[in-house]
């Protein structure tokens, strides 16, 4: 398995009618940079509480999903070139079917590790102007996937991701989102996403909360924001 990257870092603006900053609209990154344990060097968040940190340094958005989204929601202009998600990593190949938890990349000098589905949130409603965006990313699946550093390095637009280890083949990012989103209180894939190392620590706590309770947790402040569904 292996795919060329683009690589992108972004800056705080404001997004939407209320003018939140945030990192979202990201730009190629034309030069080689380091990547350290929390992120790309230049990047920045604008909400440290759900984004970024070590489980989440870099976003790795599959190009290969751009044709579905222009064939669903029309000619928008942030779909003529990668970076429309908030990705920081963009390459063609690699999918939510194809990547597993836990998958060991090497890419320049660092090397990264699959560590959880991203989890769609109200700004992409925000940036592509559409009231139900994150909840669309959310049930197609075609959502993107974390990784945290294991080694730090200098990383050069156009290297390679180059699979490394596979220690968790059986857990795609595909498998994940179905048990999370779809089949949400099947307890058997809950106790295994619950004990999968690789996994962070905040996904396998939410599975544990699940078996707890028997409930599932209310997405609407994630997808919606302040704003809430639309009516």
């Amino acid at each position: 398995m292996r795919g060329k990257v683009t690589l992108f870092a972004g800056r705080l603006a404001p997004l939407g009618l209320k003018g939140v900053m945030s990192g979202i609209a990201k730009a190629a990154v034309a030069a080689p940079s380091w990547l350290a344990e929390e992120g790309l060097e230049g990047d920045v968040q604008g909400d440290r509480r759900v984004h970024g940190g070590p489980e989440k340094a870099l976003l790795h958005y599959a190009f290969d999903h751009y044709p579905a989204w222009r064939s669903e929601i029309g000619d928008e202009p942030l779909l003529a070139r990668p970076g429309a998600f908030g990705e920081n990593i963009s390459a063609s190949g690699l999918t939510e079917h194809a990547v597993a938890i836990g998958d060991v990349f090497r890419i320049g000098g660092a090397r990264v590790q699959v560590s959880q589905p991203r989890q769609p949130c109200w700004k992409l409603n925000a940036r592509f102007g559409i009231s139900d965006m994150a909840r669309r990313v959310q049930n197609t699946g075609r959502t993107g996937w974390y990784y945290r550093v294991l080694a730090p390095g200098w990383i050069d637009p156009e290297d390679d991701l180059e699979l490394l280890d596979r220690p968790a083949s059986e857990w795609t990012i595909a498998r994940l989102q179905r048990a999370f989103y779809r089949d949400t209180m099947n307890r058997e894939e809950l106790a295994g996403i619950a004990a999968l190392e690789p996994l962070s620590e905040g996904f396998r706590a939410r599975a544990g909360r699940r078996l707890e309770s028997g409930r599932v947790e209310d997405w609407s402040p994630r997808l919606w924001g302040d704003a809430g569904p639309p009516d």
